[in-house]
């Protein structure tokens, strides 16, 4: 598997907490999008993104995984 399987057409807004960790899904196949479950562990080609905001956000997560800005949504699944 050389590149990730696109798991959506549009972001997943969700709400992050200021210093909470998190995994940004990279391989397009969690069950649990845009958040990581381990289902890279199968393919082993992908890892996920660690991440963590300054403030409390709300923010739009790429699903399409062809973002510029990972794990923010840039527009690219509009293309």
């Amino acid at each position: 598997m050389d590149k990730p399987v696109r798991a959506g057409d549009a972001p997943i807004r969700v709400d992050l907490e200021k210093g909470k960790d998190y995994y940004w899904c990279a391989c397009g196949k969690s069950s649990n999008q845009p958040f990581c479950d381990g289902s890279h562990k199968v393919e082993g080609t992908f890892k996920p993104l660690k991440f963590s905001v300054e403030e409390d956000a709300n923010k739009a997560l790429c699903t399409c995984k062809g973002t510029k800005n990972p794990p923010y949504c840039d527009g690219t699944h509009r293309k």
